[in-house]
């Protein structure tokens, strides 16, 4: 089951989102659940538009609270959420923070090529200091954050980092990701390739962590800190922290949750 939709695919060619458009499309035929995708702005958008599952696009930022919505609504849904470093990290950080905090059984997917690659390239959150785009003709004077750091101290259960140019480890830590019950955060450094080409970079730098305990906080922390999105070290990708954690639509939710009956009770009362 290939999940292609009729849409055409309008991605600038040689851009990093048609790996995980194709990644995507393998894990969502294998899963037993009902998958449900929802996106942001941006160039990432447009992924909802050639998977055949069902989806929901929100405004910029806004993709964890409708994902959060959704799931709370439906709890049998696996709910996949993609977003871009400039949807997720600037306008929606404080969403993605709470749903961390929360631990709500979502996956946040994130597009991050370093730019707003859909406005042709002004700087974000993890573009590197000295970045020359629109906005920053003579280099941004900022220093890019961290968001596995971030993720990590907003209390995320699951946290992964992976490569679209590196498939297989991509493929890997997306299914882990779903499978995981609780909050899930997959940052997936993806080039643009038509305003920020970071191939060769990444290509020297980017390995695979193999001997790594993702059940020890401070082996998680120490591999989160060893690239900090603006120095020329060694790239870690796969997964750094995982934790089993009561999740927030769990037994205590469910309990004060109103029923049906209730709900159409207190309709009817305020008519």
């Amino acid at each position: 089951m290939s999940l292609r939709t009729y849409a055409e695919i309008t991605w600038c060619p040689g851009c990093g989102n048609f790996a995980i458009l194709n990644v995507v499309r393998k894990v969502f035929a294998r899963l037993d659940t009902p998958v449900v995708m929802v996106s942001g702005i941006g160039c990432h958008a447009k992924i909802v538009d050639y998977v055949n599952v069902s989806s929901f696009y929100s405004i910029h930022g806004r993709v964890p609270p409708a994902a959060t919505g959704i799931k709370l609504a439906n709890p049998k849904l696996a709910v996949v959420g993609f977003a871009g470093d400039g949807d997720a990290y600037g306008e929606g950080l404080e969403h993605l923070v709470f749903a961390a905090k929360r631990n709500v059984d979502i996956t946040m997917i994130i597009h991050n090529n370093r730019i707003y690659a859909l406005t042709t390239g002004q700087f974000t959150p993890t573009s590197p200091k000295g970045f020359r785009g629109k906005s920053t003709p003579e280099g941004s004077v900022e220093k890019p954050f961290n968001p596995l750091e971030l993720m990590f101290s907003a209390g995320a259960t699951f946290i992964a980092r992976s490569y679209s140019n590196r498939q297989k480890n991509l493929e890997m830590v997306i299914e882990e990701a779903i499978k995981h019950r609780g909050f899930s955060f997959v940052d997936v450094l993806q080039p643009c390739y038509t305003f920020f080409n970071t191939y060769d970079y990444y290509n020297e730098r980017v390995y695979e962590l193999k001997e790594h305990d993702p059940y020890s906080r401070e082996e998680a922390e120490k591999r989160i800190k060893e690239w900090d999105y603006n120095s020329d070290n060694r790239i870690p990708i796969g997964i750094f922290y995982r934790e089993e954690k009561e999740v927030f639509e769990g037994e205590e939710f469910e309990e004060r949750k109103p029923s049906k009956k209730q709900l159409f009770e207190i309709l009817e009362q305020h008519r």
